[in-house]
């Protein structure tokens, strides 16, 4: 059972924690929403700790979507030159109004699209939870000896959500964004995989509101949705937390860190 700091929430009605869900912006990727309504273990290698490192010792260095530039913004120090790319046209808005003021270029740039850069600009390229990595043009970006340093999803990452709403999902769906099958595109492009790190983390929901709110804010999960669509699944799942709360999830995370050859 969720502890009482999350029954304020829990013992609201289901119309006004779906509502108050719906209302909520989601540009960007700010998760303090959240707070007191969901939790999410973080990987043990402290991705934004360890990317802020490396943006203190580079020389220029590119974020490829940035969302609202959160991750980015974190960072301590940045080198002279960095740039960030995003594809969301009210993310580009928010990452220029929150990264501008530290001198950082943000470029509106589609996730399938080239990379609008020169051959060889950075010596480090970032990225946290790309739709897609593009392997081939971050070689084609870096300087010989530079660094791609991320953390993407990984295999069905938070599936029993997608699967109480969808149902049962294809094997081939179920090993999308496998971390070897990416270790395996970064060294057909040309790069050596230095580090390589998984890990499975549990995630919890305690209230209706919190999942509809996830579903909006990360819609590649249930595609289309609306909470006025599946507003029976939607019931049934603020009826079962109500009793056994929370929901229990599980997202998938795996670090790593890639380089161009000196050579």
């Amino acid at each position: 059972m969720a502890n009482d700091a999350h029954a304020p929430h829990r013992h609201r009605s289901f119309d006004e924690l779906v509502a108050e869900a719906v209302a909520e912006p989601t540009e960007g990727w700010d998760f303090s929403w959240f707070e007191g309504r969901a939790t999410e273990e973080r990987p043990s290698w402290g991705y934004a700790r360890a990317m802020g490192e490396r943006l203190g010792r580079a020389e220029a260095a590119l974020d490829l979507q940035t969302g609202g530039g959160e991750v980015l913004d974190r960072a301590p120090a940045l080198p002279a030159l960095t740039a960030a790319t995003e594809g969301w046209p009210p993310n580009v808005q928010k990452a220029t109004r929150r990264l501008g003021p530290r001198g950082v270029v943000v470029v509106a740039s589609p996730e399938d699209a080239p990379l609008p850069f020169a051959d060889a600009a950075f010596d480090l390229v970032t990225s946290r939870h790309p739709v897609r990595a593009p392997f081939a043009e971050i070689a084609r970006v870096l300087r010989p000896g530079g660094t791609y340093f991320a953390q993407h999803v990984g295999p069905s990452s938070v599936f029993e959500v997608v699967e109480y709403f969808l149902g049962p999902q294809p094997e081939e769906s179920r090993r999308a964004r496998d971390p070897y099958a990416e270790k395996a595109q970064a060294e057909a492009a040309g790069l050596d995989v230095v580090d390589l790190r998984a890990e499975r983390l549990r995630i919890e929901f305690f209230d209706i509101g919190a999942v509809v709110y996830f579903l909006r804010k990360v819609i590649w999960m249930v595609p289309g949705f609306t909470a006025e669509a599946y507003r029976p699944q939607l019931l049934a799942l603020h009826e079962r937390i109500g009793k056994e709360a929370p929901f229990v999830a599980h997202s998938t995370r795996h670090l790593i860190e890639a380089r161009r050859p000196a050579a």
